[in-house]
């Protein structure tokens, strides 16, 4: 979710007047992607690299995290929302952690659609950390090194459970994935859009539902 910046300097607003507006796409998006039937929509709310961007803005966008959680949880448990979190919650203050895991717990029964954050969340790290894990699972015999496959090493990311994504987007005119779900994303689908992120509506939502309909997706089989 790309262009917060842009689309407030573009209009002569503070930063975080775009973080602002970039929060209200995050809302219609959620709306768009349950009215059609997606079953899981995973957001790049705070990558583990934005903890580098000037303290004040940290402050903000971490300010913001803060009041959707508390403010806005009992909206997307109506809507049958599932919240879930991946990421390196324990660099957020404690309350922010406290109402990241409450959150959790209090929409863990809808099944309408999965909104997963990642939040301080890295590729890279994810990885990592779930090579270490399969580590210590052989230095301690639970598991034999021959035994580790693809879908084992899949089980210790912080995804485990969850499906790969199709389709991949992002806005702004970025066109990377910036350390986002690397292992997960081998297959899915990428569109990269102009519009930034605070513009991002239903019309958009539909767009590139139309973009991935086209798309023959093969896994490296030949067309039939």
């Amino acid at each position: 979710m790309d262009g917060n910046g842009r689309w407030a300097n573009l209009r002569g607003l503070p930063l975080l007047a775009g973080h602002r507006a970039g929060g209200e796409a995050v809302q219609r998006t959620v709306r768009a992607a349950a009215k059609r039937g997606v079953k899981w929509l995973t957001l790049y709310a705070f990558s583990s690299e934005n903890w580098r961007r000037a303290p004040g803005e940290v402050a903000d966008l971490t300010g913001l995290l803060r009041y959707y959680l508390r403010h806005k949880v009992a909206e997307l448990s109506r809507e049958g929302v599932q919240l879930r979190i991946i990421g390196d919650l324990s660099r957020f203050p404690v309350d922010i952690q406290e109402e990241a895991r409450r959150a959790e717990q209090v929409t863990a029964a809808n099944g309408r659609l999965v909104l997963v954050l990642a939040l301080s969340y890295g590729g890279r790290a994810d990885i990592v950390q779930a090579a270490v894990r399969m580590a210590q699972a052989v230095s301690r015999g639970e598991i034999a090194a021959s035994a580790i496959d693809e879908k084992v090493f899949a089980g210790a990311l912080q995804t485990a459970g969850m499906p790969d994504p199709d389709l991949i987007v992002r806005t702004s005119g970025e066109c990377r994935l910036s350390n986002f779900l690397l292992w997960q994303s081998a297959y899915a689908e990428l569109v990269f859009l102009e519009t930034p992120w605070p513009d991002f509506d239903e019309t958009h939502f539909d767009t590139v539902l139309a973009i991935y309909s086209r798309r023959e997706r093969r896994f490296g089989a030949r067309p039939t």
